[in-house]
């Protein structure tokens, strides 16, 4: 097929500067991927513009350089995600996502200091999400809202 181009599929586009995701549910499988591959850039075009997140230091951050800096902070400690979808409810243009995850880290050199852990190495926190997404005028699915201690 010289001369032409695939078009990509939803998928396929999930790691570019602006993915169009969907279906709900896969948010949090699209998110693991692309931070587990080190995607900042891809992790934060899953964020509608305004967003905010809870980080698991409890801290409230909004706007995308806050965001960058969480996520970058992630990397740079080689985390790996591992999220197990729970319950995605959606009404309207509004989705519930739920999801358990583990978070394997370096630790605790101030990112996750918050956590018991004897000197440094690997740490394996878990939790449980409550995040709230919109479908945006495109059909793409992005989180508004991102609390990764949706029950505590």
């Amino acid at each position: 097929m010289h001369g032409r181009t695939a078009t990509p599929t939803p998928e396929m586009r999930a790691f570019t500067m602006s993915p169009v995701v969907t279906d709900p549910a896969k948010l949090p499988m699209v998110f693991q991927d692309a931070l587990n591959a080190g995607d900042i850039d891809g992790v934060l075009a899953l964020f509608a513009p305004g967003a905010a997140m809870r980080t698991v230091a409890r801290e409230h951050i909004t706007g995308t350089e806050a965001l960058r800096a969480e996520i970058a902070g992630t990397v740079a400690a080689h985390g790996r995600l591992t999220n197990v979808p729970r319950h995605t409810l959606v009404g309207a243009d509004t989705a519930l996502l739920v999801t358990d995850w583990t978070m394997e880290i370096d630790g605790p050199d101030g990112l996750w200091g918050h956590l018991p852990a004897e000197g440094r190495g690997r740490i394996a926190p878990t939790g449980t999400t409550a995040n709230i997404a919109r479908r945006d005028a495109d059909g793409g699915w992005r989180f508004t809202l991102l609390n990764p201690l949706g029950t505590a």
